[in-house]
């Protein structure tokens, strides 16, 4: 990861896209938006799904124009706005350490705010990107909620399936790497059987990205993730590892939370979703157009695998 995200014409184009987004979702003539909508934006990320855009653009051999950098900058608008709203369902009071929006102005004032960022993001790419680029990004908001919608319909339902985690979180997460690159393609004039093949490898590391992170509330410490651990079991919401996890111990959601969490920690959770992570890692990277200077996105999927394991691996991990 840290090789696309170091990579000299993707560090250029980011400082451009984050000038692009400070204008953007301050772009509000309500000044107190405006304030709540930088708090949001300046909370951290490595702006990873804009370098997925930014990163499509060069492996087609193409600079990050104008047209490229607001696209970028609306897909992490989009992103911004969507953890708003993962706050507010989840009634989080923290989010990398930081306070959330809900917790500090109220639920009504974070939810408007999320929704001008939302519509900030739309506006920007119909008039300053091109019609197809904002019906991409229209279609994937409509699958960001729909994603949202399904994992709530099953929060505490222990019969949840595999696949209908899978369809959540492909799309309230994979849709948006999906985007990423897809647009990305857009911008860079790709073939369509070419922008097809990006919208694979978007999809693909995408649930990769939300399977590692499921995996890692599971096993890491508090302190590690910079937020609460084991909150999704704590709110009654079953995730892809640890629903393959129940395939081997038919037991393993009996119990209260902590009775939960301590039997998923000695399972072999870890090794089943790491490998699973793995194929879907060389789906994505199959996928990729052979054609095109694709390393930096090659090594991707792979990097974040590695690094998670490591992560999962040091005296860091929840006991």
């Amino acid at each position: 990861m840290e090789r696309l995200l170091t990579h000299p014409a993707i560090v250029a184009g980011l400082s451009k896209v984050e000038s692009r987004i400070e204008r953007l979702s301050g772009s509000s003539t309500l000044p107190e938006i405006n304030a709540g909508a930088e708090r949001i934006i300046q909370a951290g990320g490595k702006r990873l799904r804009p370098a997925l855009t930014l990163g499509t653009v060069l492996a087609f051999g193409k600079a990050a124009d104008r047209r490229a950098v607001t696209a970028a900058a609306c897909i992490e608008l989009i992103h911004a706005a969507s953890l708003i709203h993962d706050d507010l369902m989840d009634g989080a009071s923290q989010r990398r350490g930081t306070p959330t929006l809900n917790a500090t102005l109220g639920q009504g004032k974070a939810l408007v705010i999320g929704d001008f960022i939302l519509a900030r993001a739309g506006l920007a790419a119909i008039t300053a990107v091109s019609k197809p680029v904002a019906e991409v990004l229209a279609a994937t908001t409509v699958e960001l909620a729909e994603g949202q919608y399904l994992e709530a319909v099953d929060q505490f339902n222990r019969d949840r399936t595999e696949e209908s985690a899978l369809r959540s979180i492909t799309g309230k997460t994979a849709a948006l790497f999906r985007a990423s690159c897809l647009v990305g393609a857009l911008c860079a004039k790709a073939s369509p059987e070419e922008r097809a093949k990006m919208a694979v490898y978007g999809e693909k590391f995408g649930l990769v990205f939300q399977i590692l992170d499921d995996l890692l509330d599971l096993t890491l410490s508090s302190e590690t993730l910079g937020k609460p651990a084991g909150n999704d079991v704590r709110q009654s919401i079953y995730t892809l590892p640890l629903l393959r996890a129940r395939g081997a111990d038919p037991h393993l959601l009996d119990g209260d939370a902590e009775t939960i969490l301590a039997r998923v920690r000695d399972s072999g959770i870890v090794d089943d979703t790491l490998a699973y992570c793995r194929d879907l890692a060389a789906q994505a990277v199959d996928a990729l157009p052979a054609a095109k200077d694709v390393g930096l996105l090659a090594d991707l999927p792979g990097s974040y695998i590695a690094k998670a394991a490591d992560m999962i691996s040091t005296p860091a991990r929840a006991a």
